[in-house]
């Protein structure tokens, strides 16, 4: 669903690592994962960057930051590096509650996406502004009224909210989910939300994504 480039406001005093840097790694567990499905136990720097359009020296670069993972001539070990990088990312031995506000078309779309339930990421609560919309069941999950996120938030012991809405609401919605206790927000909302310095969000605008595209295409034509 997502692109590689999402801007994110990370205003945490600390980080062990770059956002892009994360995110590379989220690209080195789908890889590795791909490579054990084709029963293939080592895997070299250069085998591993090439299908993924990066440098060898790129995956030394990130994976350094994290430990020491190669064998001496031999590579990574397919399936160890796979089951390290995923307890980095916090997504190999634990799930994670989400809250989604807002279920139009991409509130839905995204409730669809199976990749989530895979990687441990499971909507539990959704809510909307719209009358006609609460009660109805998406994806076995019954809408709720938005004005009863916070209390949603707190009984489904959310982790994560993500937030679908339009422009006008999405920093109401935001600063429910903060006061509630959430501190990692999802938006798509095409807004610069205001959060704590304790709170994470990360913005998925893509009409960006999509201008940024245009920008290449109108030099390259």
């Amino acid at each position: 669903m997502a692109s590689n480039n999402h801007r994110h406001h990370h205003r945490a005093s600390t980080a062990l690592a770059s956002d892009a840097c994360i995110a590379r790694l989220s690209l080195y567990v789908r890889e590795l994962a791909r490579l054990g499905t084709q029963r293939i136990s080592y895997v070299s720097s250069r085998r591993l960057a090439e299908p993924l359009g990066l440098t060898d020296a790129q995956i030394r670069r990130d994976l350094s930051q994290f430990g020491q993972f190669g064998t001496s001539g031999r590579g990574y070990e397919v399936q160890r590096l796979h089951d390290r990088l995923t307890t980095i990312l916090g997504v190999s031995d634990r799930t994670w509650n989400v809250a989604l506000a807002g279920v139009g078309n991409l509130g839905a779309a995204l409730l669809a996406y199976r990749g989530f339930r895979e990687r441990g990421f499971l909507f539990r609560a959704i809510v909307d502004a719209d009358p006609s919309k609460v009660g109805r069941v998406i994806q076995g999950l019954t809408v709720g009224s938005a004005q009863h996120l916070p209390e949603l938030v707190k009984q489904h012991k959310i982790h994560i909210g993500v937030i679908a809405v339009p422009v006008e609401s999405a920093q109401a919605v935001c600063d429910q989910l903060v006061a509630s206790g959430v501190r990692a927000i999802v938006n798509f909302a095409p807004i610069h939300l205001e959060v704590p310095s304790t709170v994470w969000v990360r913005a998925m605008d893509l009409a960006i994504e999509l201008e940024s595209l245009a920008f290449y295409l109108a030099r390259t034509a």
